[in-house]
């Protein structure tokens, strides 16, 4: 969820369940790969194992590439890729929530239009649909 544009802020719930918990809590920083709709399955694969006792990135034959200003990698099969510090975790223990800094966004220009996936629990996916465009107010 966006929070910020300057700095730009995302917020991030992660089940205090999962491998990915311990590891945001322990280092601070993580990367959000975000996927096009036609790695759907390889997706929801990942999510169904833990990084606690398997190997995802070879397991599931995806490719990890080098960040530049965090530990973990990126992802080269996702369209983007978010660097990101916690900049706050006031809300981690009430309620999973981390606030997160994006120190640098990585695209891959060779993903044209890529269609995102939202998940709605429970299996149920939404595909990206169609784009509109609004005008907004400027401060």
């Amino acid at each position: 969820m966006m929070v910020e544009f300057e700095p730009p802020l995302v917020a991030c719930v992660v089940s205090d369940a999962d491998y990915s918990f311990a590891a945001l809590r322990k280092t601070r920083e993580c990367v959000i790969a975000i996927p096009a709709a036609h790695l759907a399955q390889k997706i929801v694969d990942v999510g169904n194992c833990s990084g606690r006792d398997i190997a995802k990135f070879e397991l599931f034959g995806l490719t990890p590439i080098s960040a530049k200003r965090v530990a973990a990698p990126l992802i080269a099969e996702c369209f983007a890729n978010l660097e990101c510090k916690v900049a706050d975790s006031r809300l981690v223990n009430m309620h999973n929530l981390f606030v997160l800094e994006v120190l640098k966004a990585w695209i891959d220009p060779t993903q044209k239009n890529p269609k995102t996936i939202h998940h709605h629990g429970y299996g149920r996916f939404v595909v990206d649909g169609e784009v509109i465009k609004l005008r907004s107010r400027t401060r």
